[in-house]
């Protein structure tokens, strides 16, 4: 895994966050009021809102493994492509491409936009 470094911030113990199913670790990494976007799904605010939004996607898979191909940086805003390896509760595993966009108030994320198609995830 490739980490960078925007506002302070590394995208390495981000992403080893998440693949750890931490949500309480993951909520750190970001402000108070920042809004949070996975895929298509609706856009929501607050930790408290976030932390129960991936929490309850934790529990629909039995892990994850991110792997970061690309970044790029500009100003308070970075972008990761790469690809996730999803287990499944059945154990059967599926990888999937995804670009996230993260924008920083400080070495805070304030808004992060998940980009992929979770479909396939769930399929039979």
């Amino acid at each position: 895994m490739t980490s960078a470094n925007v506002a302070g911030s590394n995208t390495g113990d981000l992403f080893a966050a998440i693949d750890a199913g931490d949500a309480d670790k993951f909520v750190d990494f970001l402000s108070s009021d920042a809004v949070f976007r996975f895929g298509s799904a609706p856009p929501v605010q607050g930790r408290d809102a976030i932390h129960a939004v991936v929490s309850g996607f934790f529990t629909s898979i039995a892990g994850s493994t991110h792997t970061i191909h690309k970044t790029i940086s500009e100003d308070n805003t970075l972008v990761c492509e790469g690809e996730v390896s999803y287990r499944r509760l059945d154990n059967s595993e599926i990888t999937l491409p995804f670009t996230d966009v993260l924008e920083y108030d400080g070495d805070l994320i304030s808004h992060y936009k998940v980009y992929l198609d979770i479909a396939p995830l769930y399929a039979e």
